[in-house]
């Protein structure tokens, strides 16, 4: 059993954990063993904390012991995206500006799963500070997708990702501010959920906009996600952007029925405003027509173009990062990718009128979402429109002005999770994207679970994973 311990999702890990059939130290020893086995290929941890989570797993093992089980994440395993503030573990956002920044506190969200027993492996890869995409002039490599190592695994939460679906960890936090934590999942084959804005604190995480960002999990299936975004929601009085709101007994609310619930497909954004391949094309009829079958009532709705949400974006992403860097970028800029370069350099001219429009500009957007929601519960669509792109392929592309069908909902701060629908002919992973209403992320995690237990997408594994070479290219 153990040399398979690497494949349990969390909740079946947990169930183990809590019969006392499975000790937190076998979990963590084989999550160490597969880092050690795959991840000279595969490039998802920049920091891995093996002795750290050695111990941690033998003070859980002690705590289980003695009737003092947590909850659901003691003595799992997980991966950290490396700009989560982590008290005395480097903090690099992938970057050499700080190759030796070692924080004194936790960012809030990891101090949230340490609470729950949660075991922590290490820091995974990104792109430069969340934007540099895909580079290869930094310290690190780039993380590579386990389903192929010659593709791109999706950013800018490229490590997690991989290292969730390759069964590194069993779940990991990400940050999405334009789909940064739905992307990886969707390239990678598994689970990744954005909450609406305030709902996960950003206190210790280095941040890309402050305006949109968003701490999310990623992980294998539909519950895991609900089991991790359970553990960091939560008010944080010392992050201005965190909301007050109670938080729901997530895990708890998946089982509700599905049937009735008002489905909206906004079939434009991947037919008109940015064309899908064929092929995601195909699984998006065949996955709407699974959720129609388990009840749901589908409908057609338009909301604004895609483009236009993109451009809105940018406007207001650019500038925040810009000032967040400016300092750096007049006393350190060779320390910088020349990815990262290329992509903020333009913030340089950012006006202050058009960034005040472009804030107001999304509170139109936001508006016009709301009415258009108005007679249903959520949106559906794919969450990327083709197959994921060649390493080199995604490195060559040097702006951050191009539409992404992910971008939508973090401009206007609603929760969306992107779940596996399919593969490609080559292979290669195919999701589909459900947003809510803010605050609804139970309704966004019901439908998104109803529709993984329809189909066998989440069951699937790269094929490298069972073999103890670990991942080959394909």
């Amino acid at each position: 059993m153990k040399t398979g311990l690497y494949r349990l999702t969390i909740a079946e890990a947990g169930r183990l954990l809590a019969a006392k059939e499975l000790s937190p130290v076998d979990l963590v020893e084989a999550s160490l063993a597969r880092i050690e086995a795959v991840d000279a290929k595969l490039h998802s941890f920049i920091t891995v904390t093996a002795e750290a989570a050695r111990s941690a797993a033998r003070a859980a093992e002690a705590e289980i012991a003695r009737g003092g089980r947590r909850g659901p994440l003691h003595g799992i395993p997980l991966g950290l995206k490396d700009v989560f503030a982590t008290a005395g573990v480097r903090t690099t956002a992938h970057s050499r500006l700080l190759i030796d920044n070692v924080p004194d506190a936790d960012a809030d969200a990891v101090a949230r799963l340490r609470r729950a027993g949660a075991i922590l492996l290490g820091k995974h890869a990104t792109h430069e500070f969340t934007y540099g995409g895909v580079a290869f002039d930094l310290p690190w490599p780039p993380a590579r997708n386990p389903w192929n190592l010659e593709h791109d695994p999706g950013g800018s939460s490229s490590g997690s990702g991989a290292a969730v679906a390759a069964g590194l960890v069993a779940g990991a936090l990400g940050t999405d501010t334009g789909g940064s934590v739905r992307n990886p999942a969707a390239h990678c084959g598994v689970v990744g959920l954005k909450p609406t804005f305030g709902r996960v604190s950003r206190r210790g995480v280095i941040l890309n906009s402050y305006s949109l960002d968003q701490c999310g999990p990623l992980a294998r299936t539909v519950e895991d996600c609900a089991l991790l975004l359970q553990a960091i929601a939560g008010y944080d009085p010392d992050d201005p952007a965190s909301a007050d709101r109670p938080v729901p007994d997530y895990r708890a609310l998946l089982a509700g029925d599905v049937r009735g619930l008002r489905v909206g497909l906004v079939r434009h954004f991947f037919e008109a405003d940015l064309p899908a391949s064929a092929e995601v094309r195909r699984a998006m009829e065949e996955a709407v027509g699974v959720i129609a079958g388990l009840g749901a009532e589908l409908h057609e709705v338009t909301l604004p173009p895609l483009p236009e949400f993109a451009a809105c974006k940018v406007a207001i992403q650019l500038p925040e990062i810009y000032a967040v860097h400016e300092e750096w970028l007049a006393t350190r800029r060779e320390a910088y990718g020349r990815s990262f370069l290329s992509r903020i350099l333009p913030g340089a001219g950012a006006r202050a009128v058009d960034y005040v429009r472009a804030r107001q500009r999304r509170d139109e957007l936001v508006r016009r979402t709301e009415t258009a929601m108005a007679e249903v519960d959520l949106l559906v669509t794919p969450a990327l429109v083709a197959p994921a792109a060649r390493l080199e392929a995604a490195a060559g592309i040097t702006n951050l002005n191009r539409v992404e069908i992910t971008v939508p909902f973090s401009l206007t701060g609603q929760p969306a999770i992107a779940v596996p629908m399919g593969f490609s002919a080559g292979g290669l992973p195919l999701s589909m994207q459900i947003a809510g209403r803010a605050f609804d992320e139970a309704a966004v995690l019901r439908l998104a679970h109803a529709y993984e237990r329809a189909t066998p997408w989440h069951r699937m594994r790269p094929p490298p994973a069972d073999s103890p070479e670990g991942a080959a290219a394909g």
